[in-house]
């Protein structure tokens, strides 16, 4: 299964591609989107979505999972990152990708296996499970596999479990109980 795992955001937008086989994940690509500071936001979002057409053209994933919204002290930011949020799954459900979505703690219990694990600890963790000899870089495109290599360890358990889909959509989306 190839997996679009997204840190989204409307400055930088992160990515990651990891092929899951058989309980075993690997790098295919990772990188950013991003826009400039200077520009409109519907010019910025615009070319998010431009740019996550390519992806989802070049690539065909079989799965996105993207970070859940989570707002911190700036609101004016969380606005701005909650609109390309909504134009990168937009562009999901164009493609027919099906749509994940995980909290930053559930991105950290699994890939850490402690949900309130430091980034760094993600970061080194995500180079370990993959044998990278870096962490990938920019840190939205680290952050992105994470969020892959996430729903790559979860989404096993998850079709075990008939209580995660949501009836009638073929679409799971995971949250905090």
């Amino acid at each position: 299964m190839l997996i679009l795992g997204i840190d989204p955001g409307f400055a930088i937008v992160g990515f990651g591609l990891v092929e899951a086989d058989q309980g075993r994940q690997r790098l295919i690509q990772c990188g950013a989107i991003t826009t400039p500071a200077g520009e409109a936001l519907p010019a910025r979002l615009r070319q998010i979505a431009d740019d996550m057409d390519l992806l989802l053209t070049q690539f065909h994933p079989q799965a996105m999972a993207i970070e859940e919204l989570f707002f911190n002290n700036n609101i004016t930011t969380g606005i701005g990152v909650a609109q390309a949020r909504g134009v990168l799954l937009l562009s999901a459900e164009r493609h027919k990708v099906p749509i994940y979505e995980y909290s930053p703690s559930q991105v950290k219990q699994a890939v850490v296996g402690y949900g309130k694990a430091e980034k760094r600890q993600v970061m080194d963790m995500t180079k370990r499970l993959l044998n990278l000899k870096a962490v990938p870089k920019p840190d939205d495109a680290a952050d992105a596999v994470a969020i892959a290599l996430c729903h790559a360890r979860s989404y096993t358990s998850r079709l075990q479990n008939p209580d995660a889909a949501k009836p009638g959509s073929g679409r799971y989306a995971v949250r905090n109980r």
